[in-house]
């Protein structure tokens, strides 16, 4: 905590602290800033060298979620069916994790093809009927099994 000095108008001096309230708020800040990963079956398996997410300092990051169904590994053939399945993919990972839609910052879209920006707004506002999250859309030349979006989300756990 730090307050105004009475010396010297402007001046700031650090306030001390009892150390047994130190302690206290030192176990919180390393319970919180220690990394968690999150798994789960109810959304896809990575399939490279990282985790469905990971948690700590109070937010989630889940990895970009394909539209892979969880329990057969197909996946959809519209973007608008994969729209669908990868936000379905995201939120199990949320919800594995203490989190929930409502506390997602921001989602990444990535998306093969521009043309389809109205159709897959549509599904994703279905997500998010108040208060939508930030979001960045990119159109990428490729996505791993040739997929045609890929999202993955921030949010706070």
């Amino acid at each position: 905590m730090i307050q105004r000095g009475k010396e010297g108008r402007g001046k700031l001096s650090e306030v001390f602290t009892p150390p047994s309230l130190n302690v206290r708020e030192s176990a919180r800040k390393e319970e919180i800033m220690e990394k968690e990963i999150v798994s789960t079956d109810q959304a896809p398996g990575a399939i490279g060298p990282y985790s469905q997410a990971a948690k700590g300092a109070g937010v989630v990051c889940v990895s970009g979620q394909l539209p892979l169904d969880p329990v057969t590994g197909v996946m959809p053939q519209t973007v608008e069916e994969q729209v669908a399945q990868s936000m379905k993919n995201v939120l199990a990972i949320l919800e594995a994790s203490g989190s929930d839609r409502s506390k997602i910052l921001k989602c990444c879209l990535f998306i093969r093809d521009m043309d389809k920006f109205t159709a897959i707004n549509e599904v994703y506002a279905t997500f998010f009927p108040d208060e939508p999250p930030a979001r960045v859309v990119v159109e990428v030349s490729r996505l791993p099994k040739d997929a045609l979006v890929e999202i993955d989300a921030i949010a706070l756990c």
